[in-house]
């Protein structure tokens, strides 16, 4: 399959899944109340998101690797925010492990991406 928008992008597809999970815990009780680990945590999961998108959009590869990394610390950033939010019993152990492995899956898919882009010799993309 020819991938002819970010939309087409696997790495693209997980990543709104782990936003809405974020999104879903972050809703409900303390979590929800908690500002500033709240609106940390949205910016992270929007932030895996936005900067796929972007980086699809870049006009070169070299620049598309440097968004998909920013991507992939985001995912990271997922990770040791749910820790806390586990810490303070804002989410349960499921919605941790969930929320944790979906992180983890995202940056698996966006280090094939990155690994795919480093030794493809297509020709230069066009913005």
């Amino acid at each position: 399959m020819k991938v002819t928008r970010f939309e087409d992008l696997r790495a693209w597809q997980q990543a709104r899944v782990l936003a809405n999970l974020v999104y879903d815990a972050t809703d409900q009780g303390n979590f929800a109340r908690d500002f500033k680990l709240r609106d940390q945590i949205h910016g992270a999961a929007g932030s895996v998101m936005h900067n796929i998108a972007k980086g699809f959009d870049s006009g070169t590869d070299a620049e598309f690797i440097l968004f998909l990394r920013y991507a992939r610390r985001s995912a990271s950033e997922i990770q040791s925010e749910i820790y806390l939010a586990l810490d303070r019993k804002y989410v349960d152990e499921y919605n941790f492990r969930n929320i944790y492995e979906k992180a983890t899956e995202a940056k698996k898919i966006i280090n094939a991406l990155i690994a795919y882009l480093r030794k493809s010799k297509r020709p230069k993309r066009s913005s």
